[in-house]
């Protein structure tokens, strides 16, 4: 049965124990809610909360389990000969789960019973055109290994499905019982409840600790994975960037390094004086019609969806830059370049810059601004002297905020400065060269994990250390600007 059908029964039993707890407590002092500790409303919240901070904090954690589970046992089953060269095993158990995945639609939609399922054999059935009935394409047909597995699989899954809806709502009943069993008009339950959406709000700001601590781990693992195969000195301190899965890679992180930076930085040489300049005439200098249309009209450059950007850097903005300034120049003869992708990105983060500068110099006390033009201070001097430094915490946070924003930046680069990697052999030339074809690390760690490609391969565990190392760059970006913060912050405190 559908998930949802689940979590509408708990919130059925939760609206339930809210009117039966109210009533109990109303009952238990005559009706009289002067005779109750709390407001009746608390009693009903106090059942209601027994019933589904249980319930669905269990079903999280069996939900991130179950899979877990059953891959791990699925996986002790397959034997070594279904592991063909060239494979490995966790490629076979993608199969597996395609497989499993294409008997549960088929069962859904009515074309095959679960016991027909069990009975397959990959000798007597034609199991692969039978998954194509659901969409499930296969290049050939099932391999008898693979097939019991699949078959172990979804036995497996919706055993362990059945087991979570019957232990979920027990014990969701169970809260139920014991809330209002201990409903009664001298039952604190403000304190309770009170006490109980505490424990809520915690476990909800832990989940973005634990998210963020789960991202690094699982990075640090599949990198200890990489570098147990390939030499951290060839992927640090080399110089060319070469992948083949057939092996004899060259897997340096310096050439993708190299481009993610120089596109990052045209970016906000572009983007950050544009975007600034903006902010002080929006917040200084422009009446408060202009400020109204001026800056939505700015902000819409935020919504626009990255593909847009990529295509009118692609069509527009590349062959501008090729035609009028590349080939007269003699520096190059494609549209696909640092420049284009720069400039383009540098356009997308200017209402990064714009709106956060605008929000911190607005900000500024109107007594610092009253105290310079006591003194004798021009607006310009005020602003210069006064408004920025006071506001400049704030404007590192922007350009910090726009820098790791062209630094995680995929589609642009993808159309506007192509796919390959910067080549260091060639020259200092050629690497400095603003109209020549670079890519980036983000746009590698999406080509390496593209596809049918076996996770136990250095080529494809790369894309793992390559984005370890762009979080520990990130993260000094963060730790730099916390320094510059502290250290023009004491002037003003």
């Amino acid at each position: 049965m559908p998930l949802s059908w689940l979590l509408l029964i708990l919130f059925a039993l939760a609206v339930l124990g809210y009117v039966m707890g109210r009533s109990r407590a109303l009952a238990s002092a005559g009706g009289d809610s002067r005779g109750l500790h709390s407001l009746p409303s608390y009693y009903g919240y106090n059942v209601a909360l027994t019933v589904l901070t249980p319930a669905l904090g269990l079903l999280a954690l069996w939900l991130i389990a179950q899979p877990v589970f059953v891959d791990g046992r699925v996986s002790t089953l397959l034997p070594d000969t279904a592991i063909t060269e060239g494979s490995s095993r966790s490629l076979v158990m993608s199969d597996v789960r395609r497989v499993a995945e294409g008997f549960d639609l088929l069962v859904q939609e009515g074309r095959a019973t679960g016991a027909e399922i069990r009975d397959m054999r990959a000798e007597t059935t034609n199991v692969r055109d039978r998954l194509a009935e659901v969409g499930i394409a296969l290049g050939s047909n099932v391999n008898p290994s693979v097939l019991s597995a699949a078959q172990r699989y979804r036995d497996l899954s919706t055993t362990a499905s059945r087991a979570m809806w019957v232990v979920v709502l027990l014990v969701a009943i169970g809260g139920f019982a014991v809330s209002y069993m201990l409903t009664d008009k001298d039952f604190r339950a403000r304190n309770t409840v009170e006490r109980g959406i505490l424990l809520v709000l915690i476990c909800a700001a832990s989940i973005a600790i634990l998210t963020t601590l789960g991202i690094v781990l699982s990075m640090l693992f599949e990198t200890r994975n990489f570098f147990a195969a390939y030499p951290w000195q060839e992927f640090f301190f080399g110089t060319n960037w070469a992948p083949d899965f057939r092996g004899n890679s060259d897997l340096a992180i310096l050439p993708l390094l190299w481009g993610t930076l120089y596109i990052s930085f045209i970016a906000l040489l572009f983007a950050v004086p544009i975007g600034l300049f903006a902010a002080i005439y929006l917040s200084e200098y422009a009446s408060q019609r202009v400020r109204s249309v001026a800056k939505p009209t700015i902000e819409v450059l935020a919504g626009i969806p990255t593909i847009v950007y990529g295509l009118f850097a692609l069509i527009t903005i590349g062959p501008m830059l090729r035609d009028y300034f590349a080939q007269p120049l003699g520096l190059g003869d494609s549209s696909s370049s640092v420049m284009t992708a720069g400039l383009v990105m540098g356009i997308m983060l200017i209402p990064f810059v714009s709106s956060l500068s605008d929000d911190i110099i607005n900000a500024v006390p109107q007594a610092m601004r009253d105290g310079s033009y006591g003194l004798g201070a021009t607006k310009s001097e005020t602003i210069r002297q006064v408004i920025i430094p006071a506001a400049l915490p704030g404007i590192v946070g922007a350009v910090l905020l726009a820098a790791s924003r062209a630094i995680g930046e995929t589609m642009i680069v993808v159309l506007g400065a192509g796919a390959a990697a910067a080549q260091f052999q060639r020259g200092l030339g050629e690497i400095v060269n603003p109209f020549e074809a670079m890519t980036t690390v983000t746009v590698k760690i999406v080509s390496q994990l593209t596809g049918d490609t076996d996770f136990a391969s250095p080529e494809t565990q790369v894309a793992f250390a390559l984005g370890l190392t762009l979080f520990v760059i990130t993260l000094g970006l963060n730790v730099l600007a916390l320094w510059i913060v502290r250290r023009y912050r004491e002037q003003y405190e």
